[in-house]
C-alpha cells in the first residue's frame, strides 16, 4: 500500500510507515495512492460474509501484501470482538450502534485495530503514542494499548470539557497510559500534538506516533462497519440509503465516503455538526472560517478545525464528485435536547451526538429513502446530560460502573508546548 502526504505529494510511504509515523511533513495527512474498487457482484459476495471475514478482505484491498492475509485476519479478530447492530427506530430510520465495545464508543473499532497493526509493524521498537481527545478517542486508545509491550500512551484532553464518566474511563488506568488535562479547549490540545510532531528531535528521541483519526489504520478500520450496516439491511432499504454521521474531527465521515468509493452503494451522506459548524458554513458559503470552539452538550463534536477535512476534499477531488453535493447541517443544544426527548418517546434511548445525526436525517430524508444515523456512544457515557434532559436515571453498564469511584491519575498542564515537551522527554518507560 502506497500513501502520499496531502501537503507534499512527493512524500510517499508504505502502510507500515504511515501507521508508525502518523503524520507526514508539515503536519500533512497520509492518503491512499490507490482507491480500491469492488464490482457490484464482489460487493454482494462480501455482504454474505461474517463481519470479521469481510473486514479482513476490505482492509486487504487497501493494505495489499504488506501484511499476510492470515495475519490480517488475526489482527481483525483480535480487534473486532463485539457487534455493530442496526436497530430500528422508525419504519424508515435505523441506527447503527457502534458502542458495544469495551469503552462504549465507536472509536473502539479504530483504536483496537490500530493497536494490533502497530504492534505488528513496530518490530519491538519503543513507541510513544501522543493523541488529543474530545472524549471518546482517549478511552478507546487507552484501553486498546493498555499493557501492550514497548508502547506508552500520552493523551491530552481539555480540562472540564469532557463528561466525568468519559474521564474516569481512561484517566484511571495508569501503567503505560498517561493522561494530561490541558487548561484550554480541544483545538488547543490538537495544536499541541501537531507542535510535537513538528519537533524532529522530540519525534526521534521518544518514537512519537499519533492514535487519533489522523492515523490511517484507524480510518481504514472504520470503513468496515459501513459494510456491516449495509449487510444487515433488506434489499429495499439498501436501494436508497442515506447515512447521517455526527461529525467532530470528520474521521467517521471520511471512512464512510471511502466505503462509497469502494463501491458500497450509499445514496448520500449527511455531515451533522453541533454549533461548531465550520464545515456546514463552508459548504454553504465556500469560505473556510473557523470560529472559536463552543462548549456544547455534544462535547465530542466540539471541534472547530476538523483534522480530517482535507481527506474529504481529496476524496471528492479524486472521485470527481461535487463537494456541494455533501448534505449537511448543524443543530443547537436546545434542539438536541428536544430530539433526545423525541427519540425517548419513540422508545429509543439516545445521547446528544446520535440525536444530532437523527435530527438532520429525519429533517432531510425524502420519500422512498431509508436512513441510518450513527450511534457513536452509549447514552450512559453522558449520564448527567441525558438524565438532565429526560429527568430519569440512566443505569450504568459494567464498564462504567466499575470505574465510577476510581481516582483520576491525570496530570494538569497549561496550554504550553514547552511544558508538554519537557514532560515527554522526562517520562520514564
Amino acid at each position: 500500500m502506497k500513501l502520499y502526504n496531502l501537503k507534499d505529494h512527493t512524500e510517499q510511504v508504505s502502510f507500515a510507515q504511515a501507521v508508525k509515523q502518523g503524520l507526514g511533513k508539515h503536519q500533512g495527512l497520509f492518503f491512499p495512492e490507490d482507491l480500491p474498487k469492488f464490482t457490484a457482484d464482489e460487493i454482494n459476495e462480501l455482504l454474505k460474509l461474517d463481519f470479521n471475514t469481510r473486514s479482513a478482505k476490505i482492509l486487504s484491498a487497501f493494505i495489499g501484501d504488506e501484511i499476510e492475509q492470515s495475519d490480517l485476519q488475526r489482527l481483525v479478530n483480535n480487534a473486532f470482538q463485539f457487534p455493530a447492530p442496526v436497530k430500528a427506530v422508525e419504519k424508515d430510520i435505523g441506527t447503527l450502534e457502534l458502542y458495544h465495545g469495551p469503552t462504549l464508543a465507536f472509536k473502539d473499532f479504530g483504536g483496537r485495530f490500530m493497536a494490533q497493526a502497530l504492534v505488528q509493524v513496530a518490530a519491538d521498537k519503543q513507541i510513544t503514542i501522543l493523541t488529543a481527545t474530545s472524549g471518546d478517542t482517549g478511552a478507546a486508545v487507552a484501553h486498546a494499548f493498555y499493557h501492550l509491550p514497548n508502547i506508552r500512551v500520552v493523551i491530552l484532553y481539555p480540562e472540564g470539557k469532557i463528561s466525568p464518566l468519559q474521564e474516569k474511563l481512561f484517566c484511571t488506568l495508569g501503567d503505560n497510559i498517561h493522561t494530561i488535562a490541558i487548561k484550554s479547549d480541544f483545538d488547543a490540545c490538537q495544536t499541541l500534538v501537531k507542535q510535537a510532531f513538528d519537533d524532529e528531535e522530540l519525534k526521534t528521541k521518544i518514537g512519537l506516533n499519533s492514535a487519533n483519526s489522523i492515523n490511517i489504520s484507524r480510518l481504514l478500520a472504520q470503513i468496515c462497519y459501513y459494510f456491516e450496516a449495509f449487510a444487515q439491511l433488506t434489499t429495499s432499504q439498501r436501494e436508497q440509503l442515506v447515512i447521517s454521521v455526527p461529525s467532530g474531527n470528520f474521521g467517521d465521515l471520511t471512512a464512510g465516503l471511502l466505503a462509497k468509493t469502494m463501491g458500497l452503494p450509499i445514496k448520500r451522506f449527511i455531515a451533522a455538526t453541533n454549533a461548531n459548524d465550520t464545515v456546514p458554513r463552508y459548504l454553504d458559503t465556500g469560505k473556510w472560517q473557523p470560529h472559536a470552539t463552543i462548549a456544547t452538550i455534544s462535547n465530542a463534536m466540539d471541534v472547530s478545525q476538523p483534522n480530517n477535512w482535507p481527506r474529504i476534499e481529496e476524496i471528492y477531488r479524486r472521485e470527481s464528485w461535487a463537494l456541494k453535493s455533501l448534505a449537511h447541517g448543524s443543530v443547537s443544544d436546545e434542539t438536541t435536547k428536544k430530539t433526545v426527548r423525541e427519540l425517548d418517546e419513540k422508545g429509543y434511548l439516545s445521547e446528544p451526538h446520535g440525536a444530532i445525526a437523527y435530527r438532520l436525517l429525519r429533517d432531510q430524508l425524502q420519500e422512498g429513502e431509508y436512513g441510518i444515523f450513527l450511534g457513536t456512544a452509549h447514552p450512559a457515557k453522558f449520564k448527567e446530560v441525558v438524565e438532565g434532559i429526560l429527568d430519569k436515571e440512566i443505569p450504568l453498564p459494567k464498564a462504567l460502573a466499575e470505574r465510577e469511584d476510581m481516582t483520576l491519575l491525570s496530570h494538569y498542564m497549561d496550554d504550553n508546548f514547552t511544558q508538554l515537551r519537557n514532560f515527554l522527554l522526562t517520562l520514564d518507560w
